[in-house]
């Protein structure tokens, strides 16, 4: 059988949830023995240039029920999936909501459920989602005529799942590969072992198939992940990850074919040679680092424990956190056309308490 269509049964489901795996968006704080300085880490490069004040300028829109991510079409309006109920909404710059349809097979539960959003480069007749069905994690092609869903249909199935790290980024590249973030489904020894498709970044055709070049002659375009929520490429055409550590360090990375980023050998720097070094490390009560946006030099990584919007630069300098616990939870990020960011909340996905008008949409000024 195919190891792709291989499908992770209930009970070693719930065996990984009982062994005791860190939630990665809910967790008491690291001993001090093993917790890193509280200040961001950055790789010890150039100096950094001078950074931005982000600045929330208004709420586009209420009422969202865990928006996880965020996809801008060509006509400027926004598609928005909601992980727990599995559906689409579209929002516009004015804060029109309309939903455009539910996702058949989204199956919620822990940390799983309607997560990641892709568009192809110049084709926008269908979109791609990661979900969590009750079987497993995988990724559909959806049919979409510019105003509803039509039909789903599976692409690559059998990606293990567990209560929580189902990973669950989705980007396409200029050439229109998809990448696909799997997380490791609570079971940290498959992160290094290149075969199965947990605990790495995949790169994909639109068919779901391995694409030519990729390192390994399987699916696999780097690996040693844990568990990575959100992918973004900057101008120069380079693959960025934010990633859930442990108790030690939470991560942003450069994805390069071929990458080992360590997990579970390794949490943040260090590891030895042929293990990547990330850009940038946190303390992981300050982080849980969900989606990325990338606008310049400069990423833009929301923090869901941490409750706050890191801004990274990119070549070099010190990150620094923005919004601390003003909008609580904060989960989905992109840059809007208008260069602004849309900045989602998570105050409505059981780990927090919800305030009034949660989940939202809040336009994030990032000019200078």
């Amino acid at each position: 059988m195919d190891r792709r269509h291989l499908i992770l049964g209930g009970t070693a489901l719930g065996a990984a949830w009982l062994a005791g795996c860190r939630s990665d968006e809910s967790e008491p704080s690291p001993s001090p023995s093993t917790s890193p300085s509280a200040t961001p880490s950055p790789s010890p490069t150039s100096a950094a240039p001078r950074p931005i004040e982000p600045r929330v300028e208004g709420t586009i829109a209420t009422g969202l029920n865990v928006p996880w991510a965020i996809v801008f079409l060509s006509d400027g309006t926004a598609l928005v999936t909601q992980r727990d109920e599995g559906s689409i909404v579209r929002v516009t710059a004015d804060g029109d909501v309309t939903k455009v349809g539910d996702v058949p097979g989204v199956a919620p539960g822990g940390e799983g459920g309607l997560q990641g959003l892709a568009v192809a480069p110049g084709d926008e007749s269908a979109l791609y989602a990661y979900l969590t069905s009750e079987e497993d994690n995988r990724v559909v092609r959806l049919e979409f005529d510019g105003e509803r869903l039509g039909r789903a249909e599976p692409i690559l199935t059998g990606l293990r799942k567990a209560f929580n790290h189902q990973g669950g980024a989705l980007t396409f590249d200029r050439a229109g590969h998809l990448f696909v973030a799997v997380g490791d489904a609570a079971d940290p020894g498959t992160a290094q072992d290149r075969d199965p498709l947990n605990g790495k970044i995949l790169r994909i055709d639109t068919q779901g198939r391995p694409v030519d070049g990729n390192p390994f002659g399987n699916e696999v375009w780097s690996y040693g992940h844990r568990n990575v929520e959100g992918l973004a490429w900057d101008g120069s055409g380079r693959l960025w990850a934010s990633e859930f550590g442990d108790k030690s360090a939470d991560e942003v990375n450069r994805i390069v074919k071929g990458g080992n980023y360590g997990w579970p050998d390794v949490e943040g720097r260090g590891g030895g040679e042929g293990v990547r070094q990330p850009l940038a490390t946190w303390d992981v009560a300050e982080a849980s680092p969900a989606g990325i946006a990338i606008s310049g030099d400069r990423a833009f990584v929301a923090a869901l424990r941490g409750q706050r919007l890191w801004q990274v630069p990119l070549d070099g300098g010190e990150p620094r956190a923005f919004l601390t616990q003003e909008h609580g939870r904060l989960r989905s990020v992109a840059v809007a056309p208008d260069g602004s960011l849309w900045l989602g909340t998570s105050n409505t996905d059981g780990r927090a308490t919800p305030r009034r008008g949660d989940d939202r949409l809040l336009r994030v000024a990032i000019s200078a």
